[in-house]
């Protein structure tokens, strides 16, 4: 077995720190984790592949586990699977001795479709796990991770599924593996060398990368130094109380090379941040859940943009809305007022403390509206609000309410169920969705605003944004909540212009269609923010492309695509907490994190 070059695995071992729940810096030596990652490229090869099983695909239907023995990496391994789906960690070496056994494993394995198992060469040569592997190849997906040297493949002759197997064994190697699983790096090479019939000279199968790889800034061609500024601004931000905590995330070329959070849930300091945590993304949900929705449609032929309100919404009729094209309310451009409060004209008989089939529409705990709220009352309002500035450009929450209902009437569908089902599970979003406490505990959700305008109770889990709450939480406005990982892989969809995990999701022009400025009186694209042509704006950062689009939100949230750069930038916080301020805007938090990257891309290594 080779052995990993002196002083490199503690090198290594920070990395996967830096890539944990809790980030630690990058290393400062990042080069050491690039060379050999180089090398654990040029010993990885794919067989037994003939299935194309790998890199996995559908992860909307995937229930996978992994299986490790005696392989000394499991952690690093079964963290970066993590990275793209939900993987469950089952320690093989509780089945082999004591009252549990071999047979109980493939027992508590059945509700999983897809094992991925660990092998190191002392597990090849134990019976019960060959025998494990050659049951359970008959009923499910089975991907075997193998390291070491390649005498262990004497003995698996009888084994028929995907080999991934590295030669050498260290952390880079585990990340590399489970990541060619999934997609996150292409496979290259073949044997180079016979081992037994069934694996000699020249076999192999290669792959190509399709999704994230998580790795070091240096494998991107920056140097680690130049980004460890970020922290300098993000402790500002949290020392100043314009944020109790963040998380920044940066993809360059398809590469996450900075992922870390700071801060805590609260300016208690009880609950430290980590990158799995939940944020409320407020109005980056207009472009992350209610465009998409409106870029498959009008892809699909369903929607057209210069069609009108009043073509897919009968109720429109007879009122200001109905001739408004849906090109002028995904550009701000309509005419509309910012926002309709109808939160200001509740009446103790518009809701209760208790659910009930007159009551349904949970909008916090004890909170609960009547039946038909919006259809009664809000819908009414909005429609029937003024025109006022209609060709020119007033940012409306309402321009997004309205889109929602729009989808929702073409697709029958509601907005939170089609985002989901379309778009999050099958790239991998593990988090993303509306209504988090369906299916998260509390403690992973970042708390935002006590609301002292209706609510009157701190907002953790549930909605901000007011609107959006009386919409019961899912508005086309806001209501979206994700991690960083899960809006950085959607946005990496839309920067490959589409295609993401070998799945096309969007054809290129209309993903241009819609990031491209639209309009000749304000920046925006159809749906989308972007860069501001005003130089003294300096929008969304100083050194930003005027390729660049995006979103920010009002809970303090940004993400921002550079194709020029072929960047991707997420930043998460909660400002809002316990109350709204201005630090983050005023201090220019966010813009000066993105442009730190910029300078360190310019600077290369």
């Amino acid at each position: 077995m080779r052995k990993s070059k002196p002083g490199l695995i503690p090198v290594l071992l920070c990395f996967v720190l830096f890539h944990s729940a809790c980030a630690q810096n990058p290393p400062s030596t990042g080069m050491a984790y690039v060379n050999e990652e180089k090398q654990v490229q040029n010993s990885t090869v794919l067989l037994n592949n003939a299935s194309y099983l790998v890199p996995l695909q559908g992860l909307e239907n995937l229930k996978a586990a992994s299986v490790h023995f005696s392989y000394q990496y499991s952690t690093e391994f079964d963290s970066l699977l993590n990275k793209y789906s939900k993987v469950d960690t089952f320690n093989g070496n509780d089945y082999l001795t004591g009252l549990k056994n071999i047979t109980t494993l493939a027992l508590d394995l059945k509700w999983y479709n897809t094992l991925i198992v660990e092998l190191s060469p002392e597990d090849v040569n134990n019976p019960q796990v060959i025998t494990f592997i050659q049951q359970n190849q008959k009923l499910k997906n089975v991907v075997i991770a193998l390291f070491g040297n390649g005498s262990s493949f004497a003995k698996l002759n009888d084994i028929g599924v995907p080999v991934i197997w590295c030669e050498r064994v260290s952390p880079v190697s585990a990340d590399f593996s489970a990541e060619a699983i999934f997609g996150g790096v292409a496979v290259t090479q073949k044997l180079k060398a016979t081992y037994s019939p069934r694996y000699a000279t020249g076999m192999g199968f290669l792959t190509q990368k399709t999704r994230l790889q998580y790795t070091v800034p240096e494998d991107a061609g920056v140097n680690s130094n130049n980004l460890l500024s970020i922290d300098d601004i993000a402790h500002e931000a949290i020392a100043a109380h314009a944020t109790p905590g963040c998380v920044v995330l940066v993809v360059k070329d398809g590469k996450v090379i900075f992922n870390k959070a700071y801060g805590y849930h609260t300016y208690d300091n009880q609950q430290p941040d980590k990158l799995t945590d939940i944020f409320d993304l407020a109005s980056v949900t207009k472009v992350t859940a209610t465009t998409m929705e409106v870029m498959r449609l009008t892809e699909q032929g369903a929607l057209n943009m210069d069609s009108t309100i009043g073509n897919y919404i009968p109720y429109a009729h007879g009122t200001n809305k109905d001739n408004i094209k849906l090109r002028e309310l995904m550009t701000h451009q309509a005419g509309l007022v910012p926002d309709v409060r109808t939160y200001e004209d509740l009446k103790p008989s518009d809701h209760s403390i208790d659910s009930s089939a007159n009551y349904p529409t949970k909008v916090v705990d004890n909170y609960y509206l009547r039946k038909n709220y919006f259809n009664d009352m809000m819908w009414p309002k909005i429609m029937n609000s003024p025109l006022r500035t209609r060709g020119q450009y007033v940012y409306s929450d309402i321009s997004m309410v309205i889109m929602k209902e729009i989808g929702e009437t073409v697709t029958s569908q509601p907005l939170n169920q089609y985002v989901l089902q379309q778009f999050y599970l099958p790239l991998g979003m593990q988090s993303a969705g509306f209504l988090p406490l369906y299916r998260f505990p509390v403690s992973r959700i970042i708390p935002t605003e006590n609301d002292m305008v209706f609510r009157h109770v701190l907002l953790d889990g549930y909605v901000e944004d007011q609107t959006a709450a009386l919409c019961g939480d899912v508005s086309g406005n806001a209501g979206l909540f994700a991690n960083a990982n899960d809006v950085a892989i959607l946005y990496q969809m839309i920067l490959n212009k589409g295609t993401y995990g070998g799945v096309r999701y969007f054809k290129p022009e209309t993903v241009d269609m819609f990031t491209a400025q639209q309009s000749s009186v304000s920046r925006r694209g159809l749906g989308f923010d972007r860069w501001d042509p005003i130089t003294d704006h300096h929008y969304p950062s100083e050194l930003a492309s005027p390729q660049t689009y995006g979103h920010t939100g009002y809970t303090g949230t940004c993400i921002w695509v550079d194709p020029k750069y072929n960047l991707v930038y997420v930043f998460l916080s909660n400002r809002v907490n316990p109350k709204v301020v201005e630090k983050l805007g005023n201090m220019k938090i966010r813009p000066r994190i993105q442009d730190v990257v910029y300078k360190a891309i310019d600077k290369g290594m």
